[in-house]
């Protein structure tokens, strides 16, 4: 390494030091960063836009480069890499470039820096996508299930070179959370869906078979814990964890809890020519509603997993509903 990179001091901060989150500003590192927050665990967000009036504290990086952030990771107790572009995106050569560039810079800048420190770091979640799977069809998946050879470039080819960029990381401890849709309110994946359901196109889209692998933002938040060991009751060794819940449905029944959701008799359903050519208005990739996975955790199973939402009718419900009130109101 040359002279001029910065370096880490060997000074340790105290007993335990605070998680550096790396994509803390996107809807689930914010989910994240309020959770650990909330339960008094120090938080510093690494962020392209530092933003005002925020509780936790924010250091700027480019996500390419090191820099004297890199000082905010000596002492650290666990690092979260959530950093990446959004996929909503056509599935160009060059957005896909973006896409794994986005993902595997930032990685790569993060291990990097984890390499200046002297000692490693406790805990490292490394973020991917069970659409490493591409379209899977009527597989059932599982952390033991083979990668597809190419597999779609827009998913395989962007979530595969994503986690070999966290190999060499500087950490006692590393996990590699695959995370399938996560459904939280006010998120672009729920919205549009709602949105559908409620216009009366909610119907089955293409033909409805492909399957819809999904999980609560809660038991994600439990299993993120878990990885940067938080979370006693559940104990997580290092390696691939995939985050989704142990119901997978069909995209049929998807759009069915959606109608009786959102009090709609029936929906109009969504030919997959018809999605292709709103795809292309929207700027979007149709392959995100025509393509699924069956994906689920044999990890989380083994690990004693509890869930708080196991099927899709109780997230859909919890999200759906009237919100809860702050806490002490």
């Amino acid at each position: 390494m040359g002279h001029d990179m910065p370096t880490a001091s060997s000074e340790p901060r105290g007993e335990r030091g605070p998680v550096v989150i790396a994509g803390g500003s996107g809807a689930l590192g914010t989910a994240l960063v309020d959770d650990l927050t909330a339960r008094g665990v120090e938080v510093v967000v690494l962020t392209r836009r530092p933003a005002a009036g925020l509780r936790h504290r924010q250091v700027a990086w480019d996500g390419r480069t090191l820099g004297p952030w890199v000082a905010e990771l000596d002492g650290c107790a666990g690092v979260v890499n959530l950093a990446g572009r959004l996929v909503d995106a056509r599935p160009t050569a060059a957005n896909i470039a973006d896409l794994r560039a986005s993902r595997v810079d930032s990685t790569r800048a993060l291990v990097l820096a984890s390499q200046q420190l002297a000692r490693p770091v406790p805990r490292w979640l490394q973020a991917s996508t069970t659409a490493i799977w591409s379209d899977a069809g009527e597989a059932r998946l599982d952390e033991t299930s083979p990668l597809p050879d190419p597999g779609l470039p827009q998913m395989t080819g962007v979530a595969r070179p994503w986690e070999e960029a966290v190999e060499g990381a500087n950490a006692d401890h590393v996990v590699v959370v695959r995370t399938s849709i996560v459904l939280a309110r006010d998120t672009p994946a729920l919205d549009r869906l709602l949105l559908l359901a409620r216009l009366g196109l909610g119907g089955q889209v293409g033909e409805g078979r492909q399957w819809f692998s999904w999980i609560h933002v809660q038991d994600w938040l439990t299993i993120a814990r878990a990885a940067l060991g938080l979370e006693p009751e559940l104990d997580l060794g290092p390696g691939v964890v995939v985050a989704a819940a142990p119901n997978p449905v069909r995209n049929a029944e998807l759009m069915a809890i959606l109608r009786r959701a959102s009090r709609r008799r029936f929906g109009l359903p969504t030919p997959a020519p018809l999605l292709r050519l709103g795809a292309l208005a929207l700027r979007t990739d149709p392959a995100l509603a025509l393509t699924g996975r069956h994906t689920t955790s044999r990890v989380l199973a083994e690990a004693g997993m509890t869930w708080r939402f196991p099927t899709l009718t109780d997230a859909v419900d919890d999200l759906v509903g009237p919100r809860p009130a702050p806490p002490g109101h």
